[in-house]
C-alpha cells in the first residue's frame, strides 16, 4: 500500500521537473532575446557606418532592424510571462515540499507509535508470565 507521504514525494518530484522545464524555457527565451539584441546592435552599427554590406541597402537593413525589434519585444513579453510562471511553480514546489515533509513526519510518528504499541504489548505479555513463573517456583 502506498502511503500519502510517498504519493506526495512523487508529486514533489513531478512539480520540480515542471519547474526545471519552465526554467529551461526561460533560459531559452533569454538566449533568443540576446541574439536579437546582438543583431539589432550590428544592424544599427551597419546603418551608422553608412556603408551597407555588399548586396544590402539601407532600406533592407532598416527593415531587418524593424523585424528584429518587433521580435525582441515579443520575446521579452514571452520571457516576462515565463518568469512569472517560474516564480509560481517555485512557490508550488515549496508548498508541496512542506506538505510532503509534514506527511512524512506523520508517517514516521505513526510507525513509532505502532512500534511502541508492539513493544508495550510484548512487555505486558512478559509481565503476565512473570507472576505465574514466580508462583511455580514457590510451590
Amino acid at each position: 500500500m502506498t502511503s500519502r507521504a510517498d504519493k506526495l514525494g512523487r508529486m514533489v518530484s513531478l512539480v520540480k521537473l515542471q519547474l526545471r522545464l519552465s526554467e529551461w524555457r526561460l533560459a531559452h527565451l533569454r538566449q533568443q532575446e540576446r541574439s536579437l539584441q546582438d543583431e539589432q546592435e550590428w544592424l544599427v552599427g551597419t546603418l551608422n557606418e553608412g556603408k551597407p554590406p555588399a548586396g544590402s541597402s539601407s532600406e533592407s537593413i532598416a527593415r531587418r532592424l524593424t523585424r528584429a525589434s518587433v521580435g525582441a519585444r515579443a520575446i521579452q513579453a514571452q520571457a516576462s510571462q515565463q518568469l512569472d510562471q517560474v516564480r509560481t511553480e517555485s512557490r508550488r514546489v515549496k508548498h508541496f515540499e512542506q506538505v510532503a515533509k509534514a506527511a512524512l513526519a506523520d508517517k514516521l510518528r505513526d510507525a513509532e507509535k505502532r512500534s511502541l504499541e508492539e513493544m508495550t504489548g510484548t512487555s505486558l505479555t512478559v509481565r503476565e508470565w512473570t507472576p505465574r513463573l514466580a508462583n511455580r517456583t514457590k510451590t
